[in-house]
């Protein structure tokens, strides 16, 4: 036995009434007030989407900020580690290279700029080719 409904008035503008008639049909709704209902459905949804306490259990919430820190903290030691291995690397080129600074801040405007334009997707391939092209 489908639930009975509640008969209200309603007042509306004339321009918002010809949206509901041109639009209840395609929506594969059976009536205007089926468009209406759907459209006020919607509209709570997208309020409560608003506040996530309203549909999401505070222990869900919890457990996802504990995995999304977790991720963090484990990228930054990541990155951490990368960047102690790059400096050690720097350091040994630095040893059995003579550049002097004019040249490496040349080279490191040359790389920003290169970095830049690829969006940062570069390859030490990519970087050897263009250099053998030079």
């Amino acid at each position: 036995m489908p639930r009975e409904k509640v008969k209200f008035a309603m007042r509306i503008k004339p321009e918002t009434q010809e949206l509901v008639r041109q639009w209840y049909s395609k929506d594969n709704c059976q009536s205007q007030n089926e468009f209406i209902e759907k459209a006020i459905h919607f509209y709570v949804e997208h309020l409560a989407a608003q506040d996530s306490s309203m549909f999401l259990p505070s222990a869900l919430v919890a457990a996802l900020r504990s995995t999304v820190q977790g991720s963090e903290n484990r990228i930054a030691r990541l990155l951490f580690k990368l960047t102690v291995e790059i400096s050690m690397m720097m350091n040994v080129l630095a040893m059995g290279l003579e550049i002097d600074a004019s040249q490496l801040d040349a080279l490191r405007w040359q790389c920003v700029q290169e970095v830049k334009k690829t969006n940062g997707a570069i390859t030490f391939k990519d970087t050897l080719t263009k250099s053998q092209d030079e």
